[in-house]
């Protein structure tokens, strides 16, 4: 199993996005992406996880999951390849005064878990980031950091709609979720620039990944436009 330091492997602060590796987007990182994180926090302890969960956050951003899981956690290790974000990320949790959230600068091809296995790994818009093979050795990865019957919770931009109709759907995405305000969320010029740029791929492919890797996906929703997708997934 790949360990993270090969030679060979990605770079990921390359792969990582320009704007996750930009001060200024990151300031305002908070105010673009709500995670939705006390909503989704509240689903996912309603399942059969233990009381007090280990939790691995890969592409932790900010953290806003991980300080929304932390209250009710035993650990939680956000990890996000960024120095930027992760920069950030330390100090609002230490703004926060939760002193279990381990910080870590690592990526899904080089973070190496330590300690009891993860009961939840939660990932948010980050995968995008590898391409396809790596996508694969990265969901490989992540089934040996999770114990048999644990949670893979995955968002991320993937498509749901057929290529041939690549054109009409992304130009009703840009059309429809596009913001005037940088500050507030995503323009234009960044949802082009994500589909030209960075390494989001569709639903037929992702999926036989995930259950290549030994998940079983137990529940998928193809929202916004056929444009993203939240799978709810647990390791066999």
């Amino acid at each position: 199993m790949l360990t993270g330091r090969e030679s060979w492997i990605p770079d990921e602060v390359g792969t990582a996005g320009r704007e996750n590796l930009d001060k200024v987007h990151v300031a305002r990182y908070d105010d673009k992406e709500d995670g939705n994180a006390a909503e989704e926090v509240a689903m996912l302890l309603a399942l059969d996880l233990p009381p007090d969960p280990t939790v691995i956050d890969l592409g932790a951003g900010t953290g806003q999951f991980a300080l929304a899981i932390a209250a009710r956690a035993r650990r939680v290790v956000a990890v996000d390849v960024s120095l930027v974000m992760l920069t950030q990320l330390t100090a609002n949790v230490e703004r926060s005064g939760v002193t279990h959230v381990e910080c870590v600068q690592a990526g899904f091809l080089t973070y190496e878990h330590i300690g009891d296995p993860a009961d939840l790994i939660y990932s948010r818009y980050a995968l995008h980031h590898l391409p396809g093979f790596w996508k694969a050795v990265a969901l490989a990865r992540l089934a040996t950091m999770i114990r048999p019957g644990g949670i893979l919770r995955l968002w991320d931009v993937v498509y749901s709609f057929d290529p041939a109709e690549t054109g009409p759907v992304l130009e009703r995405w840009f059309e429809d979720d596009a913001s005037d305000s940088i500050d507030q969320g995503w323009t234009r010029a960044e949802l082009e620039e994500h589909v030209r740029d960075e390494n989001s791929t569709f639903t037929w492919l992702l999926e036989p990944m995930i259950q290549k890797a030994g998940f079983s996906i137990e529940a998928a929703d193809y929202g916004n436009g056929q444009i993203s997708a939240r799978y709810l997934c647990r390791r066999r």
